[in-house]
């Protein structure tokens, strides 16, 4: 019996590994291939040169199954859906280098705090063979009350083997995004009432242009947001960007 438990866990823990990696798309580099992995809501994973970069982990342990270990967690503002802080206590953390904006890192603590280090919007840092740019992500119109308010957050772009990757964060569709170019790979954020709807998304796609855009953090407190018709939009405007529809959420 003890043995037909742990043949079970194994094909479990098999199972989730191959549809995890099913779910992955690969990113051909100057140097070795780029692998993204859909993960929740959010949260995703980036593994490059032997290297496992973890973007806003959420969701738990148990999401991450079949990832490897993160060598670099990118986390983008303070609210639990990004900032998460028991996702972050049960993960291996001990190779691991945190790059937040200040609001994040002051509120970690031992040594999560210890193995971080600041990047504001417009610094950049090169980590390992990848730069990483801090840009703006906030709501419109700007105020003191807004739930995302400018200089607070962090939406990143990380250029790695000479592709250049946008990582939204939770913004509306706000000038610093609308002026980005040579985006190859876009992550755009569409849930209201936080951060913008498909429509707004789908304008400021259409004028950055990245070649590949993958909806990503898409629940809202109505529900999922409607990416196909998202994907409608950005293809009926220009058949060039790639649209790319994956399951942020498969609890659902």
């Amino acid at each position: 019996m003890k043995i037909n438990i742990l043949l079970f866990t194994a094909l479990l823990l098999f199972s989730a590994a191959s549809a995890r990696q099913s779910d992955s798309n690969i990113i051909k580099t100057e140097s070795t291939d780029l692998i993204i992995h859909p993960i929740l809501h959010g949260t995703l994973v980036l593994d490059w040169n032997g290297m496992s970069i973890y973007v806003d982990p959420y969701g738990g342990k148990k999401v991450f199954q079949g990832m490897k270990r993160p060598d670099l967690i990118l986390i983008t503002d303070i609210h639990g859906d990004h900032l998460n802080k028991e996702t972050l206590g049960e993960l291996d953390l001990s190779k691991a280098t945190i790059l937040a904006p200040s609001a994040v890192v002051d509120q970690l603590g031992g040594d999560m705090k210890k193995n971080a280090k600041v990047i504001s919007n417009g610094e950049d840092i090169e980590w390992e063979g990848m730069n990483i740019s801090a840009i703006p992500m906030y709501n419109l119109p700007e105020s003191e009350d807004s739930r995302h308010t400018k200089g607070r957050g962090n939406g990143y772009i990380l250029t790695i083997g000479g592709k250049r990757i946008y990582i939204s964060g939770d913004t509306e569709d706000i000038p610093e995004m609308r002026q980005l170019d040579n985006i190859d790979v876009a992550f755009v954020c569409m849930n209201q009432p936080y951060t913008m709807d498909v429509t707004q998304a789908a304008d400021a796609v259409l004028e950055f242009k990245p070649k590949i855009v993958y909806p990503y953090h898409y629940r809202g407190s109505a529900g999922l947001s409607d990416v196909e018709e998202f994907k409608r939009l950005v293809i009926s405007g220009d058949k060039d960007i790639e649209v790319r529809l994956r399951n942020w959420y498969p609890e659902k």
